[in-house]
């Protein structure tokens, strides 16, 4: 059996950002890529604005915490996905590092949120499709906009 992919997203309060792009490739992967996310400095809760704009999708991250940021999270994910993060993430070789550059949702209301979410989830189904998940598999677990 070939192991599942494995995905750490990281940005430093682990309450908007990578808390959003691991509910997308949860839900859109069905479980077939392993999900995690942490922050350098995490936060005390996701930003409620965060959860707000992926219920509007249908993605419940109510029940997430941030969490923090350990080397043994890098070392057993595939791929790490920093956001914002700078130099604090460990580097590993052979692991596979992206950044993506996107706006910070902290402070920011539902309204302003939804564009960044939306963002956050087509770089999401990019990850998937290099990942090696099958488009159909993606395209069966599509939400509205």
């Amino acid at each position: 059996m070939v192991d599942k992919p494995s995905v750490l997203f990281v940005c430093v309060h682990n309450a908007g950002r990578s808390q959003m792009a691991a509910g997308f490739l949860q839900h859109l992967s069905g479980g077939a890529v392993e999900v995690r996310s942490a922050g350098s400095e995490p936060a005390d809760q996701v930003n409620p604005a965060a959860v707000g704009a992926m219920a509007e999708v249908g993605i419940d991250i109510t029940s997430e915490t941030p969490k923090i940021l350990t080397p043994e999270a890098v070392q057993v994910s595939n791929v790490v996905i920093t956001m914002g993060c700078g130099d604090t993430c460990p580097f590993y070789s052979g692991k596979r590092y992206e950044d993506w550059v996107l706006e910070d949702p902290a402070g920011k209301g539902v309204e302003s949120v939804r564009p960044i979410r939306d963002e956050i989830r087509g770089r999401v189904v990019a990850l998937l499709e290099s990942l090696g998940v099958s488009e159909s598999d993606v395209g069966s677990r599509r939400m509205c906009p």
